[in-house]
């Protein structure tokens, strides 16, 4: 025999219904809203600059202006030797000691001989005096004749693309630096602590 349904189980199955139908268009409407928010976002670059030879002054001034100019958010950390890169007077210079893989090319003479590798073994090239600068002045030369950017070109177009530059305040307390020394684009001295808290939030984060 059929049980007749009562007023009481008829009113629950709608509510019932109702409920899935509800808890089911509230996780569309997050799962879409999440996205446009995620998509709206301005994307976030945090850099750490830790190196102060020339060679490697090129890598966070080419992705920090690079990602500026996509209109990404960008802040640098320059910390111990990386914060050379932010002096008024840059004198830096390229080491090949310890840099195996650096090939050493001539900037000058026909192109079979331009384009030969020069690989200067580390217990030659540390103890040939004078060594240290004929690389700078050869890599120095090899940039101004294929029109790359200039280190102090790349740093001002960082800080004209709104780049935010951070110092180390514990570096500069480790070395004595006068803070007179620095460009007064530095737009703050904090440690590590205080960098990592903001860093946190970025979309990529490098070490270079």
């Amino acid at each position: 025999m059929q049980q007749e349904s009562t007023p009481e189980s008829e009113s629950q199955v709608p509510s019932q219904l109702d409920q899935e139908a509800l808890n089911n268009w509230f996780d569309e409407r997050l799962e879409q809203k999440l996205r446009e928010r995620a998509e709206a976002r301005t994307p976030q670059l945090s850099l750490i600059a830790t190196k102060g030879t020339l060679d490697m002054a090129y890598p966070p001034f080419i992705l920090a202006s690079t990602a500026a100019a996509l209109g990404w958010d960008v802040s640098c950390f320059f910390t111990f030797y990386g914060l050379n890169l932010l002096k008024k007077d840059l004198n830096l210079a390229v080491s090949p000691l310890g840099n195996p893989a650096m090939p050493m090319k001539m900037p000058f003479g026909p192109d079979w001989f331009k384009s030969v590798e020069w690989n200067i073994p580390n217990a030659l090239s540390s103890n040939l005096p004078g060594f240290e600068k004929f690389a700078t002045l050869m890599m120095e030369r090899t940039i101004k004749e294929k029109g790359v950017a200039s280190i102090q070109e790349l740093r001002a177009l960082s800080i004209e693309a709104e780049v935010k530059i951070i110092g180390c305040e514990m570096t500069a307390d480790l070395f004595g630096y006068d803070k007179a020394e620095f460009i007064d684009e530095v737009s703050e001295w904090v440690g590590a602590a205080s960098f990592l808290s903001a860093a946190k939030d970025a979309n990529i984060c490098l070490f270079v």
